[in-house]
C-alpha cells in the first residue's frame, strides 16, 4: 500500500501552525477582555419644558447653557428633548389635561432621567401634575422668580433656581442716572406672563419711599402703545417690563420684536429687568440673569445625571445685577464711573487703542530695543574710536621712540667710533711709514689692517646712514632717496630705476621720514625675498598727497598668508601711512612681482605746521 512522501519538516510546520493559534486566541482573549473593562456610556435623557419656544431669547439662552454645559463633562451620553408648552401663545388652548395627555402619550413609554421646566406656566404646569407626570423623574426648576409662580409648595423631587425680581433698583438706578427725569412710563402687555409680572413690578415700586411721576402703559394696543411713546414730554424714562401681547390679542416676540418697537418709538431712555434685552435698545437695570441661571441649572441636572438625588440638592436663589449696554450709554451720554458699584457693561467697543495697543506695545518695545542698540553700538563705536586713536598715538610714539635710537645710534657711530676709527687708521699709517722696509711681512700686515680699518669705517658711515639720512634733513626727499638708491645698487647688485615727478623741494619732515622709510624698507624686502636684480622706485605728487611706489618682477608672495608671517617689514610700511592719515596698499602673487604704493599728505601737514 502507497501513501504520500514522507517529508522530514512536517513536525516543525505542525509545530508553527500550533504557535500561530496559540498566539491568536491570546490576542482574541486580550482584545476581548479590554473591550469587556471598558464600559460603553449608558445613554441618558433630558426632557426640557419651557412655556413658549426657542425663538424667544429666555429660551433659547437657558436651552443652550443647559445643553452645552451639561455635555461638557467627558464619557457622557446625553440626548435632549426640547419641548414648547406655548402656554403663552394659546392661552387656554388647548388645556393643561389636554397638554397632560398629550405628553403621556409621546413620552409614557419613554424613560426620562431628569426633567427641566424652564418658565413659570411650564413650573405651575408640572407642580400641578406631578402626581400623575413623570413619576419618580427629578424635575428642575428654572427661569422664574417664585412670587411669579404663587410660592408653590414642592416635593422631594423638585430642585433648581429662583430669579430674583427688583424692579425698584432698576429704577432707582435710572434716576440716578437721570436726575432731571420727572417722568416714568411703565410698559407691559396684556398676555397672563406680562400680567403677573406687571403686578409684581407695581407691588415693588409702591414700595419706594420717594415715589416719582409713575405712569403705566398697559392694557394697550400696540399702535396706540407706540404713539403715545413717540408723544413722551420731556425729561421722561421708560421702563419696560414686558410685551408678549396686546389688548388686540396680536402676539409678540417680547425681546425680538416688542422690545425694538418700543425703543424706536421712545424718545426718552429705556430700561428693563432681563439680561435677554440687552443688545435690543435698553439703556440697563438691575437684571435677572438667565444666562447665569443656565449655567447653574447645567450644573445641577449634571449632578442628578452622575446619580445625586434631588432632594440632596437644594434649591438656589440666584442674585440680579447691574448690567448696562456700552452702545446706549454712549448714546444717552452717560458716563461709566456714574453706574451702580458693580455693575458689568456688556458690547464694550474696543477703543483705538484697545484694538491697537499690542501693536503699540510691540513697536515701544522694538523701538527701546533698537534706541539701546543703537546706544550701545554708539558706545561701542566711541570706545573703538578711541582705542584707535589710542593705538594710532602709541604707533606714533614708537615710531618717534624708534626714530630717536636711529638717530642717536647714528650721531653715535659717525661721531664717536667713525673717528675713532680714523684716528686707528692715521695711527697704522704711520707706524707703517716707520717700519723699515727690510720688513715686508710686517709691512703687508700693517697694510691689511689699515685697508680692514678703512673697511669697517665705510661699513660705520653706511650702518648709520640706514639708521638715519643726514642727506634727509640737509638737502631733501628727492636727493635722500636717489642717494639710497645709489647706494643700494653699489652694495646689492641690484639696479634701481628711481624717478620723481613734481615733488616739490619743501616736503614736511614727518611725510618726508616716512616716504624715504618706506621705500627703504621696500628696498630691503626686495633683497630679502624677490631675487630680481632691477627694480623701480617712483615718487610724484598729486593734488595734496605724495605718491610712493616700489615695483619689482620678482616672485612674488600669497598675500593670504601675510596676515599668519610674524615679519614687521610691511606692517612698519601700512602703520607709518596710516599714522600721518595716508593710505598703504601692497599687490602681489607668486611669480607676478611685488608692488608697494603709499599715498601720504603733504599740503595739509604744511598748513598744520603753520598753523
Amino acid at each position: 500500500m502507497t501513501g504520500p512522501p514522507f517529508r522530514r519538516d512536517a513536525p516543525r510546520r505542525v509545530r508553527l501552525r500550533r504557535t500561530t493559534f496559540l498566539a491568536t486566541l491570546v490576542i482574541l482573549v486580550l482584545v476581548s477582555g479590554s473591550s469587556a473593562s471598558a464600559p460603553i456610556p449608558v445613554k441618558q435623557n433630558v426632557l426640557i419644558l419651557s412655556e413658549v419656544g426657542p425663538s424667544h431669547p429666555l429660551t433659547s439662552v437657558i436651552t443652550q447653557q443647559i445643553i452645552g454645559g451639561v455635555e461638557e463633562a467627558p464619557g457622557r451620553h446625553v440626548e435632549f428633548y426640547p419641548e414648547s408648552l406655548d402656554l403663552l401663545a394659546f392661552p387656554g388652548s388647548p388645556s393643561p389635561l389636554e397638554l397632560r395627555d398629550w405628553l403621556a402619550k409621546k413620552y409614557g413609554g419613554h424613560r426620562s432621567d431628569v426633567v427641566v421646566a424652564v418658565g413659570p406656566a411650564a413650573i405651575q404646569f408640572l407642580t400641578n401634575y406631578a402626581q400623575t407626570t413623570f413619576l419618580e423623574v427629578p424635575i428642575v426648576i428654572c427661569g422664574s422668580t417664585a412670587d411669579q409662580v404663587g410660592h408653590p409648595k414642592l416635593d422631594s423631587r423638585f430642585t433648581g433656581t429662583w430669579v430674583k425680581l427688583e424692579p425698584q433698583k432698576t429704577l432707582e438706578a435710572a434716576l440716578h442716572l437721570f436726575p432731571d427725569a420727572n417722568h416714568v412710563f411703565v410698559v407691559g402687555g396684556s398676555s397672563a406672563f406680562d400680567k403677573t409680572v406687571m403686578s409684581l413690578t407695581k407691588a415693588a415700586l409702591d414700595s419706594l419711599h420717594a415715589k416719582p411721576d409713575l405712569s403705566y402703559l398697559t392694557e394697550m394696543e400696540m399702535d396706540s402703545l407706540l404713539q403715545q411713546l413717540q408723544n413722551l414730554p420731556e425729561h421722561s424714562i421708560v421702563f419696560y417690563i414686558s410685551f408678549f401681547e396686546d389688548t388686540a390679542g396680536n402676539k409678540f416676540l417680547n425681546a425680538n420684536k416688542a422690545l425694538p418697537m418700543v425703543v424706536a418709538a421712545a424718545r426718552a431712555p429705556v430700561f428693563g429687568m432681563s439680561d435677554t434685552y440687552l443688545g435690543h435698545g435698553i439703556v440697563g437695570g438691575d437684571m435677572t440673569v438667565f444666562q447665569e441661571q443656565g449655567r447653574v441649572t447645567a450644573r445641577i441636572v449634571s449632578e442628578i445625571l452622575d446619580g445625586k438625588k434631588a432632594r440632596h440638592v437644594p434649591i438656589e436663589t440666584l442674585p440680579s445685577r447691574y448690567m448696562f449696554d456700552w452702545n446706549e450709554l454712549r448714546r444717552w451720554h452717560i458716563a461709566e464711573n456714574a453706574l451702580p458699584p458693580g455693575s458689568i457693561v456688556l458690547f464694550r467697543q474696543p477703543s483705538l487703542w484697545d484694538r491697537t495697543k499690542w501693536m503699540w506695545t510691540i513697536t515701544g518695545l522694538i523701538i527701546l530695543a533698537l534706541s539701546t542698540l543703537a546706544v550701545y553700538l554708539q558706545y561701542s563705536r566711541k570706545q573703538l574710536r578711541l582705542a584707535k586713536e589710542s593705538q594710532k598715538r602709541l604707533s606714533g610714539m614708537l615710531i618717534n621712540a624708534e626714530e630717536q635710537e636711529r638717530r642717536r645710534l647714528a650721531s653715535e657711530l659717525h661721531d664717536d667710533f667713525s673717528q675713532r676709527l680714523a684716528v686707528l687708521s692715521l695711527g697704522l699709517e704711520n707706524v707703517a711709514d716707520a717700519v723699515e722696509d727690510a720688513l715686508p711681512e710686517v709691512q703687508q700686515k700693517l697694510h691689511q689692517l689699515i685697508n680692514a680699518t678703512s673697511e669697517l669705517g665705510a661699513d660705520l658711515h653706511t650702518l648709520s646712514h640706514r639708521l638715519h639720512s643726514s642727506t634727509l634733513e640737509s638737502l631733501g626727499l628727492v636727493p635722500a632717496i636717489t642717494a639710497l638708491c645709489k647706494e643700494f645698487t653699489t652694495q646689492q647688485g641690484i639696479s634701481i630705476d628711481f624717478h620723481s615727478d613734481g615733488v616739490p623741494a619743501s616736503i614736511p619732515p614727518d611725510a618726508a621720514l616716512c616716504a624715504f622709510r618706506i621705500v627703504q624698507e621696500g628696498l630691503r624686502n626686495l633683497k630679502k625675498h624677490s631675487g630680481v636684480k632691477d627694480a623701480r622706485v617712483n615718487l610724484w605728487t598729486a593734488s595734496d598727497r605724495l605718491g610712493i611706489l616700489v615695483r619689482d618682477n620678482g616672485c612674488g608672495f600669497d598675500l593670504k598668508a601675510l596676515a599668519q608671517t610674524e615679519g614687521l617689514g610691511i606692517r612698519s610700511m601700512a602703520e607709518r601711512a596710516y599714522l600721518l592719515g595716508g593710505k598703504f596698499h601692497v599687490e602681489s602673487a607668486p611669480e607676478k612681482g611685488t608692488t608697494i604704493e603709499a599715498w601720504i599728505p603733504i599740503e595739509s601737514q604744511a598748513e598744520q605746521k603753520a598753523v
